[in-house]
């Protein structure tokens, strides 16, 4: 499959482009080709949201091509699924059709009208906003957007190291819970331990099998302590489900004391094979603390020792449930 890399506009002789037959539908690329080899569907289907988009504003190939700074003999092989463009290209594209760049490229969310006015709704709002529409959403479409009465499910996240094992155990014996190690329930749905479905099957396989040993662990549990696997938050669904049935608390620590825990325990996933593990981990949790932020509750696990978090915990917990202390 031979394909045409869109660049900018620069002076080469044949950088015009057969006008008339662009206009007619014909693929213009200067020698007459018609793009007769199969073509990457990818591209194609590219090039045809942008004779679309082309086509809703109104305007020509040629207007397009000069508010894009782009050749218009590129442009019509970007349009006829023959051009691989840059992505600089197709942001330059995108700014001249005056959309973003993930309608250019096909994102879901804008695949429709009514997709593309619910963005234009939520575009520029602050989180606490997107929040409340969310959980609006979810009630509405019977999701479970919110907890409205605080589940008895307790589900801890946040990175290995944080205290989530040691603590929820302590947790459900103060409680009278059962306490429940997802990681372990995902191991014993695969039949092979977390390393193992990563390495022979692949994240995505592993994924699927943490969505599905939540939804039994919130089938079976009305009342639970939940030790969640470190980058569930990674996945939406997967934790819109854990919000939705869970009161989540996120247990936070330092980055020394993740990397000082982790390696007690004999593990240094992911790390193990970075030299500047402790940067590595920083950035880890500089990526996932956003989505942390959105447990109910938190604690602070690197302030005070052992006995004197889990007590805080307990208290924090106790008082969300209306329990007596």
């Amino acid at each position: 499959m031979s394909s045409t890399i869109l660049h900018p506009r620069s002076p080469e002789p044949d950088d015009e482009l057969d006008a008339a037959g662009a206009a007619n539908g014909a693929p213009a690329n200067g020698n007459g080709h018609n793009g007769g080899e199969d073509k990457n569907p990818f591209l194609v289907a590219l090039g045809d949201r942008v004779r679309g988009l082309r086509a809703r504003r109104g305007m020509t190939r040629k207007a397009v091509a000069a508010a894009a700074d782009v050749s218009e003999r590129h442009l019509a092989n970007l349009e006829y699924g023959t051009g691989n463009a840059s992505i600089l290209v197709l942001l330059q594209v995108a700014g001249a059709l005056q959309c973003s760049l993930a309608e250019l490229i096909g994102d879901v969310t804008t695949s429709s009208p009514e997709w593309l006015m619910i963005r234009e709704l939520l575009e520029h709002r602050d989180e606490a906003s997107l929040h409340r529409v969310r959980v609006a959403i979810g009630e509405l479409l019977g999701t479970g957007g919110g907890n409205r009465q605080r589940s008895s499910r307790i589900a801890l996240v946040g990175l290995r190291g944080a205290g989530k094992s040691t603590l929820g155990q302590m947790l459900a014996d103060d409680l009278g819970f059962p306490f429940v190690e997802l990681s372990r329930e995902i191991e014993k749905f695969a039949g092979c331990s977390i390393s193992e479905i990563q390495a022979l099957y692949g994240m995505n396989a592993y994924r699927r099998y943490e969505r599905r040993a939540l939804e039994e662990a919130i089938q079976i549990y009305p009342e639970a302590v939940i030790a969640t696997p470190g980058g569930l938050v990674s996945d939406a669904a997967t934790f819109n489900l854990l919000l939705a049935h869970c009161t989540t608390v996120w247990l936070q620590a330092d980055a020394e004391d993740h990397m000082k825990r982790v390696s007690a325990q004999g593990d240094l996933r992911p790390m193990a094979a970075s030299k500047e593990a402790m940067e590595d981990l920083k950035r880890i949790l500089a990526g996932r603390a956003a989505f942390y932020s959105k447990a109910e509750l938190r604690l602070d696990t690197s302030a005070q020792p052992l006995e004197a978090t889990f007590f805080a915990l307990r208290g924090l917990v106790r008082e969300a449930l209306q329990l007596s202390t």
